[in-house]
C-alpha cells in the first residue's frame, strides 16, 4: 500500500526561536497530547536531538500498544522530525517545521507521512478514520501552540486599564 501524507500548518503569533523552543520543553509531549487521546508518556526523552527516544502506551479501546519513536533530523529553531521504530502504523515518518515569515510570526508545519498496517485491508477499514483523527488531533496540538504563543500585552493593557477604573473606596 503507498505511503499517505498529512500536512497542517498554522501561523502562529510568535517568532520561529520562541515556538520551536516551547516545543523543546520536558512537559511538550505530554502538553501537545489531546485529553481524549489515552496516550501514557512512558519515556520522554532528555532532550530532543538525533538518536534520542520518547516511548509511548496508546490504548485503542480494550487493546493497547507502544509507541516508540526516535528522533532522526534536528535543525535548530527549524525543524525536527521522529520516525516510528515501533507502534501501531507500518510507516510513521513526522517532521515539525518553524519557518520565520516577514511579519516575525512563524509558518509552523506539521508533515506525516504515514502507512497503515494491514495493506489494502487496513487502508479500505481505517483510512477516513485515522484521517480524521489526525485532523482533530493537529488542530488541537496547533491551537493550543497558537494559544500559548498568543502575545500577552493586550491583556495585560485590558486588565490595567480595567483596575484603573475600578471605584476606590
Amino acid at each position: 500500500m503507498k505511503t499517505q501524507c498529512f500536512i497542517q500548518q498554522s501561523e502562529i503569533a510568535a517568532s520561529a526561536e520562541a515556538v520551536f523552543a516551547f516545543h523543546m520543553r520536558p512537559e511538550a509531549l505530554e502538553e501537545l497530547t489531546p485529553p481524549w487521546e489515552r496516550v501514557n508518556v512512558i519515556e520522554q526523552p532528555g532532550g530532543l536531538k538525533v538518536g534520542s527516544r520518547a516511548i509511548l502506551r496508546v490504548r485503542f479501546g480494550p487493546f493497547s500498544r507502544l509507541w516508540i519513536a526516535e528522533q532522526t533530523e534536528f535543525i535548530a529553531n527549524r525543524l525536527f522530525a521522529d520516525i516510528q521504530k515501533r507502534g501501531p502504523f507500518a510507516f510513521w515518518y513526522h517532521r515539525h517545521r518553524f519557518e520565520p515569515t516577514q511579519k516575525n510570526t512563524t509558518l509552523m508545519t506539521d508533515e506525516v507521512e504515514y502507512r497503515l498496517p494491514w495493506g489494502w485491508l487496513g487502508h479500505l477499514v481505517a483510512d477516513r478514520v485515522v484521517r480524521r483523527k489526525l485532523e482533530r488531533l493537529f488542530n488541537y496540538r496547533h491551537g493550543i501552540v497558537a494559544e500559548k504563543m498568543r502575545p500577552r500585552e493586550l491583556e495585560n493593557d485590558n486588565l490595567r486599564a480595567s483596575v484603573s477604573l475600578s471605584p476606590t473606596e
